[in-house]
């Protein structure tokens, strides 16, 4: 089972990544923190999960603000990060970068771009690539 940890603070914007993630991941379990303090919180008391998919536009603690306290702590500087932003501005993207995200994606405007995203992510994330620890999802 694939642990994924999905940061986001719009309630209908995160049904709709849960939606599309158990249609695209049905083993997949998903886990919703609304806020950054939230996430880092749920990352510290339940140890990494295997993909973290982060916003930017968080309250109390911005999306970059979690990314670079990930990156900060030993026990999570390895954990897969996708930034799932509506920000396609050039300086959050190549924030996003130089704090050590492994990719920034911009959230797509329609249901199906974001189904068609879910399937990409999981064939992705947990088709193609190795985790740490040395997982990755049956084929």
């Amino acid at each position: 089972m694939q642990r994924i940890l999905l940061v986001e603070d719009n309630p209908g914007d995160a049904q709709l990544v849960r939606m599309a993630l158990a249609e695209a991941l049905p083993s997949a379990r998903l886990s919703v923190a609304p806020d950054g303090e939230a996430a880092l919180a749920r990352l510290r008391e339940e140890g990494p999960p295997d993909l973290l998919l982060l916003d930017l536009n968080l309250p109390r603690l911005s999306g970059h603000e979690v990314l670079e306290s990930v990156r900060a702590d030993a026990a999570l500087r390895r954990l897969p990060v996708v930034v799932l932003s509506s920000s396609r501005a050039e300086s959050d993207v190549t924030r996003s970068y130089e704090l050590g995200a492994n990719s920034h994606i911009a959230k797509p405007g329609d249901v199906d771009a974001l189904f068609a995203l879910a399937e990409t992510l999981a064939r992705y994330w947990f088709g193609a690539v190795t985790l740490p620890g040395g997982t990755a999802a049956p084929r």
